[in-house]
């Protein structure tokens, strides 16, 4: 069946759910898992005719990777404890459905298992229409957590 799972996250509730029912379904079928998570670009324009001081954009991106840290240590830290194998990755790219497809493509996972939705507003990485991009685009089956 199933022999390596990608476990996208964005740290909400309902993504650290997918991951703790992820990491239970791996162990059940004897499966390995890697758990990711897509920090976006760090581009942002304030106005037209500047950007973001390079001081300012160096503290979101280390901002950005201590989450990934902290989102990634849950995925280890379940897999550990369930006795499977785990690896984990980091991707920039500010549309998270072609990193989350892309990175299943090339670690050959063979399922894909992500919450239905994440975070709301403008910090969301991974929402509800994310997922639907997945779905959609994905070649990979795609297990969704609801």
């Amino acid at each position: 069946m199933f022999k390596h799972i990608l476990l996208p996250t964005d740290g909400s509730e309902l993504s650290i759910a997918a991951i703790q029912q992820g990491i239970r379904f791996a162990k059940s079928i004897g499966a390995k898992v890697t758990g990711l998570y897509v920090m976006p670009h760090q581009q942002y324009l304030f106005y037209e005719w500047t950007t973001m001081p390079v001081h300012m954009l160096e503290q979101v991106a280390a901002r950005n990777r201590e989450l990934a840290d902290e989102y990634m240590a849950v995925v280890e830290k379940a897999a550990k404890e369930a006795g499977i194998a785990c690896d984990t990755v980091y991707e920039i790219n500010d549309s998270p459905y072609d990193a989350i497809i892309r990175v299943a493509e090339k670690t050959g996972c063979d399922l894909i298992m992500m919450a239905s939705h994440g975070r709301r507003g403008a910090g969301a990485l991974l929402i509800g229409s994310e997922t639907q991009k997945v779905l959609i685009h994905s070649k990979i089956p795609v297990l969704v957590y609801r």
